[in-house]
């Protein structure tokens, strides 16, 4: 049984690193056929396309959303514009009833005012 001492296993270490090196570097130097050649460009080409196209629907949606979202904001406001319109309207439509109430009211006091007074004219004569 023998030991290897530091130096031993740097080297072996390093050889191995050089026949990987080796064998990558002479894979990448085969000749490419221009028909796979051609293959991979064309899928990623597809790839590419396809790509682009979905951002595409993306950005459509996103707008789709910003817009919808545009017109809830504006049917809200528009709803909120209408209920303070209609609110407004009642109230006002309250105030002349009430002022009428009172108008009648203020009127049957004073008819039974008169009432009165005729009547006590009427007992003293």
């Amino acid at each position: 049984m023998s030991f290897q001492n530091h130096n031993e296993r740097r080297e072996a270490a390093e050889a191995a690193k050089k026949a990987m090196l080796e064998k990558f570097k002479t894979k990448a130097q085969a000749p490419v056929d221009p028909a796979i050649a051609e293959k991979r460009a064309a899928e990623a080409k597809a790839r590419e396309d396809k790509r682009l196209a979905g951002e595409q629907r993306r950005r459509e949606r996103v707008e789709l959303e910003k817009l919808e979202r545009k017109l809830a904001v504006e049917a809200a406001a528009k709803a909120e514009a209408d209920r303070i319109v209609r609110e407004a309207e009642e109230a006002a439509a309250k105030l002349k009833a009430d002022a009428e109430a009172e108008d009648i009211l203020a009127f049957e006091q004073k008819a039974r005012r008169d009432l009165k007074y005729a009547a006590r004219k009427a007992r003293q004569k």
